[in-house]
């Protein structure tokens, strides 16, 4: 999902803090009537945009989000501790085991395996627990007027206008990030409208507050991505002395047949492989030589789709894997 949001936005809180910007109300007010009217040829209903933009401000906290993004760079080690703690594996077993018959369910019917699903439930919302009290409609509506991205966030707007014209939820249950990301799978509006799913079966796609939608949808958005059931994501590994799997002709994104790196001395980190010896695989250090590696598989390419960024898809996959035990 690379428009989704930033990298570390669901792992790593803002912190710095923003200055007031002066807001021109009127201006606003002139921006959601423009787009009352672009709503309306899409076939919005006047009564839905009425509640939707009912007592709508331009959201003071939603520009300093924005305009204040800390600028900062974190090594792998550093995000591992962040996101990977033991407090998060203990709450992630409890989902699992409260939610098994669920996950099999939702496993059985698009082919994703359960810890992937609980991995992204966890780093997104902490299973829930933490997905943002942003109205969606306002933040949205704030940042397409004002914001560094505004046809990004106004194409979301729409969306979300979409949303609500189809009752799947009410303009004040309508929550999340201070950028849009709604629900506790942190979906934007338009990744909604492709991806969420009414597992419960009751009419509505609740990312909200319905367990059985939420892991449904996450792994609709992952069996969608190209993911392969069956397989894994990857595995940590160890290299043989002078092995650099950055540099050539191990290159970056090189793929070859897992064999291949058995033969050059590539060794799971514990355990037996986890894919069969034809499998197309390529080495990733997240903190360059001399750091952890991982060898991945094709299923690594369809979390990198939910978020673009090999830390992220990286600690899914462990979560994942810590939470199954």
């Amino acid at each position: 999902m690379p428009t989704r949001r930033f990298l570390l936005a669901s792992a790593v809180p803002a912190i710095l803090s923003a200055p007031a910007f002066a807001i021109p109300a009127d201006s606003f007010h002139s921006f959601l009537n423009d787009v009352r009217a672009e709503a309306r040829r899409a076939g919005v209903r006047p009564a839905t945009l009425d509640r939707a933009f009912a007592g709508v401000e331009p959201n003071q906290k939603v520009l300093e989000r924005d305009r204040r993004q800390p600028e900062f760079t974190l090594t792998w080690a550093r995000y591992r501790s962040l996101v990977i703690t033991e407090k998060r594996i203990i709450a992630g077993q409890q989902a699992m085991a409260a939610n098994r018959a669920l996950f099999q369910r939702v496993q059985q019917r698009y082919g994703v395996g359960s810890g992937i699903i609980a991995g992204i439930w966890g780093l997104e919302s902490s299973f829930g627990t933490g997905t943002g009290d942003f109205r969606v409609v306002e933040a949205l509506a704030t940042l397409a007027w004002e914001g560094r991205r505004a046809s990004f966030f106004r194409g979301e707007l729409m969306a979300a206008l979409k949303i609500l014209d189809h009752g799947d939820v009410a303009p004040s249950g309508m929550t999340g990030s201070y950028a849009g990301a709604m629900g506790q799978p942190q979906f934007m509006p338009s990744s909604y409208l492709r991806y969420a799913v009414d597992f419960e079966g009751n009419g509505r796609r609740d990312i909200w507050t319905s367990t059985a939608d939420v892991l449904g949808s996450i792994a609709n958005y992952l069996a969608q991505s190209g993911w392969r059931a069956g397989q894994t994501w990857g595995q940590p590994v160890t290299l043989p002395p002078g092995l650099d799997p950055l540099g050539s002709p191990q290159a970056r994104d090189a793929k070859r047949p897992l064999a291949d790196w058995v033969q050059a001395g590539v060794r799971p980190a514990g355990g037996r492989w986890a894919a069969t010896a034809e499998t197309p695989t390529r080495l990733v250090a997240p903190d360059g030589p001399g750091g952890e590696t991982f060898a991945v598989f094709g299923n690594f390419a369809a979390i990198r789709r939910y978020n673009p960024s090999d830390f992220y898809a990286i600690a899914v996959g462990l979560i994942g894997d810590q939470v199954l035990v």
